[in-house]
């Protein structure tokens, strides 16, 4: 993790670099007079706070510098030197996936030459003997080069075994060498004495102020205020008011520096709803801001030709808003920070399909919403309900908005990771897309860190990058001492430092070095720990190979209560079966939205079938019909009542993730005891839930 100060003897060219940038696109977009006046105005204030920060950064002692670039220099060559002795271990440990590879080899030798002799005493012409031996001959041969193979393998599995315990004390000593040289750099980081410089406010307001004209250009301010007299006064408002631009920074400031738009929805979302003044609701406005300066473009059902062509930010602000207040989010929500409500309301779905998110998940699968598990929660419906494999994309619905169709066609990584970042972001779970080589995964928020879901574990992004996002949030969980690390990045901006957004970001200069290791120290001193990934070997198939606990639950009388009304009206509820009577790897009860309990048909496991004990008041034909929920259609119940030979089938309604009534069967009772077998037909069996039945007497 080494930042080398390539640009220590750089003159400061903050404000340089910009202006150069402004003339190199002056002719782009055309100023009016008044812009012109503008671009003077916004760059002198530039300037003035370049040459305030410079005056109040402390200078750095030279030898310190000097010491620095040494302890850099030992820990390039510790980390080489611990990355070739871990190449050299992994290598040998190699030997024994060779074994069990040509083990195999030699196990579908065996086979193929059973299958030849086999053949050979089935022939019955000569030329077919002929044929039949020339194949056997082939196979014997492979299967004794399998052999010869297996016997090399197995010696140089013997020998690793015995080099491996000398290669694993030479690793360690590498790894303990590092941790030396690491130690060593921080000290020297630490040793510049710049701690109380960091750790003081005391710059902020101006800091706040450098960074938004230098992400927002004079000149892209200009092009804004000079709009009309609305947006002036908005660029005015805003650089005169310390608090929301600190905010504003500390956010990571306004998507491609388009400080005046983000200042013009802000102040938008606060004429609109008087609750996003503070708290939550405040940091939820300004987030919103931030990520919607430039605008984002909505994801509309096909068939919607008339639907907006970009998300709304003020609508988007409202639909969480009123979700929050009407606890329809994650309990976490509030406690998050403006950066992390930006990973939520970037979203390309519309408000309405936000909504449909979460109705969807609590009717259909609400045990994906309670489970203790944080790493699985909401986006557990990815393992549980989108279907592997690309075939069935071709059925996706022009009237359905593109999140519904993944759930109901299913797809391959990419489409489950949307779907996935979709769920998450419904119930305010901060999440990002973690891509990594021919794979595309997710990483969201959770109390105890973030989480990969989908992929391979931290590091396995390109080039590693991920490591550099994984610390960002580690060390914004101490939000007091976070903005020392912003502190110091912010020095380097005005010092013409390019930016190192982290220890893999390449040559930086010494107050991004200063950052990252202040970055690092925050971290080790909370002791976080990196979450592993869950879901990796889920992540290109459409069944884990990990044995899921089914867990028992307590139904009470009261759940399983079969009610038969004055009017002979039998309402049977879903989880009062007499078989099975609780959680299979099939069929799970759990709590519902609704109230009482709920039966959920896995789309995943084998075949189950169920059934229900009742009492009739009367013998007759009884209509038939179901409270039910689904995501895919042609989802069909096939019911037998009591030894009738032939079921019936119900054709249970396509509900996208809503409650629906099943159309009324017929079936025949018999007075007093009865039992109703229920099992699934069709060709593509999805997941399927039941509130109830409800048994009418024909007429």
């Amino acid at each position: 993790m080494i930042v080398m100060a390539g640009l220590l003897t750089m003159m400061p060219v903050g404000v340089a670099t910009v202006l150069a940038a402004e003339n190199k696109t002056a002719t782009e977009t055309p100023l009016t007079a008044a812009g012109n006046t503008l671009v003077e105005k916004y760059g002198a204030l530039l300037k003035a706070a370049q040459a305030e920060i410079e005056k109040a950064v402390p200078k750095i002692d030279e030898q310190r510098k000097a010491a620095y670039l040494q302890m850099c220099e030992a820990e390039k060559a510790a980390e080489a030197e611990a990355k070739k002795r871990q190449a050299v271990l992994t290598a040998n440990q190699g030997a024994a996936g060779m074994v069990g590879h040509r083990k195999n080899w030699v196990s579908k030798a065996t086979t193929a030459v059973a299958a030849a002799q086999e053949k050979l005493k089935q022939a019955a012409t000569d030329d077919a003997r002929k044929a039949a031996q020339t194949a056997l001959d082939k196979e014997q041969q492979n299967k004794a080069a399998g052999e010869e193979a297996l016997k090399n393998s197995e010696a140089a599995l013997e020998k690793a075994k015995t080099e491996e315990p000398k290669l694993a004390g030479a690793l360690k000593v590498a790894q303990d060498a590092l941790a030396k040289a690491k130690a060593d750099t921080l000290k020297a980081v630490n040793d510049f004495g710049l701690n109380p410089f960091l750790a003081s406010d005391k710059l902020d307001a101006i800091f706040a102020k450098y960074v938004v004209l230098t992400q927002a250009t004079p000149r892209g301010l200009a092009e804004f205020a000079q709009q009309g007299a609305e947006q002036a006064a908005l660029v005015e408002k805003l650089l005169a008011d310390d608090v929301l631009m600190v905010q504003m920074v500390r956010a990571d400031g306004a998507k491609a520096g388009k400080v005046g738009q983000a200042m013009q929805i802000y102040t938008a979302i606060q004429k609109e709803s008087p609750k996003a003044k503070e708290g939550v609701l405040q940091r939820l406005a300004l987030a919103v801001s931030l990520e919607h300066a430039v605008p984002i473009a909505q994801s509309n059902p096909a068939a919607h030709t008339n639907a907006p062509a970009v998300v709304d930010p003020v609508k988007r602000y409202l639909h969480f808003e009123k979700a929050f207040l009407a606890g329809e989010l994650d309990p976490g929500f509030k406690d998050l920070t403006a950066w992390d409500y930006r990973m939520v309301v970037y979203g390309e779905e519309p408000d309405a399909i936000l909504a449909w998110g979460r109705e969807m998940l609590r009717n259909y699968r609400p045990d994906h919403i309670s489970t203790p598990d944080r790493r699985w929660r909401y986006v557990e419906a990815v393992r549980t309900e989108v279907k592997f494999g690309s075939g069935d994309a071709q059925y996706d619905l022009p009237t359905q908005q593109f999140f519904q169709n993944i759930i109901m066609n299913g797809g391959v990584c990419g489409r489950r990771a949307f779907f996935g970042r979709f769920i998450l972001r419904c119930f305010g779970i901060p999440v990002v897309a973690r891509a990594q080589p021919g794979h595309a995964a997710l990483a969201h928020w959770t109390p105890d860190g973030w989480v990969i879901n989908l992929g391979a574990g931290w590091g396995a992004g390109y080039n590693g990058t991920d490591l550099d996002f994984l610390a960002v949030t580690q060390a914004r969980k101490d939000e007091k001492a976070y903005p020392q690390v912003q502190r110091a990045k912010w020095v380097g901006d005005v010092l013409g430092e390019t930016r190192a957004n982290g220890f893999r970001s390449g040559v930086s200069g010494i107050w991004n070095a200063v950052a990252l290791y202040r970055q690092q120290a925050i971290i080790e001193e909370a002791k976080a720990v990196a979450l592993a990934a869950v879901g990796t070997d889920i992540g290109e198939a459409n069944e884990s190979k990990v044995k899921e606990i089914v867990k028992t639950v307590t139904l009470s009388a009261e759940d399983k209560q079969i009610v038969v009304g004055q009017d002979g009206v039998i309402t049977i509820p879903a989880v009062a079966c007499s078989n099975p009577t609780n959680n299979t790897e099939k069929i799970r009860f759990m709590k519902s939205y609704l109230g009482g309990m709920q039966l959920h048909y896995n789309r995943l496991a084998k075949p189950e079938t169920f059934e229900y004990t009742f009492e009739a008041p009367a013998a007759g034909k009884y209509a038939l019909s179901a409270r039910a929920v689904t995501v895919s259609p042609g989802q069909i119940l096939l019911v037998a009542a009591n030894e009738a030979p032939t079921p019936v089938e119900i054709a249970v309604p396509f509900t996208v993730g809503l409650w629906d009534k099943t159309p009324p069967v017929e079936v025949a009772l018999v007075k007093g005891k009865n039992v109703l077998h229920f099992s699934r037909g069709g060709t593509n069996i999805k997941g399927l839930t039941l509130k109830d039945f409800t048994l009418t007497p024909a007429k």
